[in-house]
């Protein structure tokens, strides 16, 4: 199963070379139902995984001058400080159970592994609908001015969101950057990249923090097969249609997010 798990890395690593986002989306489940490590631990991983994977792309963009410093600045700060307290302080001390109904029980893993099936969810109808998203991108580059509040207010709940469940967030940052910030679609990635990596390996310091148990071998090896997968993903980018495979990757998560709901909501009974 090891193995297994570091060759999907691999491809985890591949599809975000492609398409610059999905890096959580596929690493917290290969983490759960493939190696068996219980949720919340597995978020620890996926905080590292993540963060490393966007900072190698976010460097990628920036050598082509496709990032936008002052607002990752704006953006980031308040992203970066939620989801250290997420997962220092939050996140530790929410109770195991908390709460049964009939023979319903709500444990924190489940809360967990649902909320990151919804935030699958919507990561999928993100993609899926990306086309529309390119074009309100040019409806607004007249616009130079930056909504600092909106951007502000979303940075705190992409924080918590990244804090809870380990996702990088990239689907609901890239509409805030476009809309609210007035910037091209490419310069979004590339700013969404360095915020994701600044907010997820600052967001896993607050795990060492809290002493959690990591399994250091697997950690690294399956980073570096991340790592090695998106050097692919790059050096393919420019012989696939970028808007076709989020589409089709989109359809595919909106698939696995259904089939976790239904599972984790199956194994209750």
């Amino acid at each position: 199963m090891f193995i297994l798990a570091v060759l999907l890395a691999v491809l985890v690593g591949i599809s975000l070379g492609l398409i610059g986002s999905g890096g959580s989306i596929l690493t917290l489940p290969i983490m759960v139902y493939l190696l068996q490590i219980e949720p919340v631990l597995a978020t620890s991983y996926s905080l590292f995984i993540v963060g490393l994977a966007a900072l190698i792309g976010g460097i990628q963009y920036a050598i082509k001058g496709l990032v936008h410093r002052r607002i990752a600045i704006i953006f980031g700060v308040p992203s970066i400080i939620t989801v250290y307290l997420t997962r220092a302080f939050l996140l530790p001390s929410i109770p195991n159970e908390l709460f049964e109904i009939a023979h319903f029980k709500m444990t924190k893993p489940l809360l967990l592994m649902l909320l990151f099936a919804v935030i699958m969810f919507l990561a999928a109808i993100s993609m899926i609908r990306k086309k529309k998203l390119v074009a309100d991108s040019h409806q607004i580059q007249t616009n130079n001015s930056i909504n600092v509040k909106m951007v502000l207010i979303e940075g705190v709940l992409v924080g918590l969101l990244t804090g809870l469940v380990g996702s990088g967030g990239g689907f609901l940052i890239i509409p805030v950057l476009v809309i609210f910030c007035g910037i091209e679609m490419k310069t979004a990635v590339g700013t969404s990249l360095f915020i994701i990596a600044a907010k997820s390996l600052i967001g896993f310091t607050g795990d060492l923090q809290a002493n959690v148990q990591l399994d250091w071998i697997l950690l690294i090896s399956f980073s570096l097969a991340t790592v090695i997968g998106i050097l692919i993903g790059f050096s393919l980018v420019n012989k696939f249609s970028g808007e076709r495979l989020k589409s089709i990757f989109g359809w595919f998560v909106l698939l696995f997010s259904i089939f976790i709901i239904f599972k984790e909501l199956l194994c209750i009974q």
